[in-house]
């Protein structure tokens, strides 16, 4: 396959990370992507696209603790700077916030990898079937 045949079927690259966000196929937008809390399925159910070529490793584990990282620390200089509050109770609110918003992200941000890899056909995602 060359250069001038991958870009003949252009895949838009924000509609596919918007799917993956909600954690749904990239291609379709409504089959399930993810099998549990991060285990990706091989294939759709609905249009039986393949998903077991995605590579996303430790990506979105880096990318959730920057986000998260930058988050808290601004939240906790402005919640410090404000109120003054004793520090058992800023270490209990930080803690609690920064494991629920890891918890969060780190599904939605695999699936936004994973479509990105498949918009622009990575890892396998633009081989033909045959």
């Amino acid at each position: 396959m060359t250069s001038t045949d991958t870009n003949s079927d252009e895949r838009p690259v924000k509609p596919a990370m918007l799917r993956g966000w909600r954690r749904r196929c990239p291609n379709c937008g409504s089959g399930p992507m993810l099998r549990g809390y991060l285990a990706v399925r091989d294939s759709c159910p609905v249009c039986n696209e393949e998903l077991h070529h995605q590579r996303a490793d430790d990506g979105p584990a880096y990318l959730t603790i920057l986000v998260v990282g930058h988050v808290v620390a601004f939240s906790m200089h402005f919640y410090f700077t404000t109120f003054r509050p004793e520090p058992i109770q800023m270490a209990t609110i930080f803690s609690v916030g920064s494991v629920a918003l890891c918890l969060y992200l780190l599904p939605r941000i695999k699936g936004a990898m994973i479509g990105y890899q498949w918009a622009r056909r990575l890892n396998g995602f633009g081989q033909d079937p045959s």
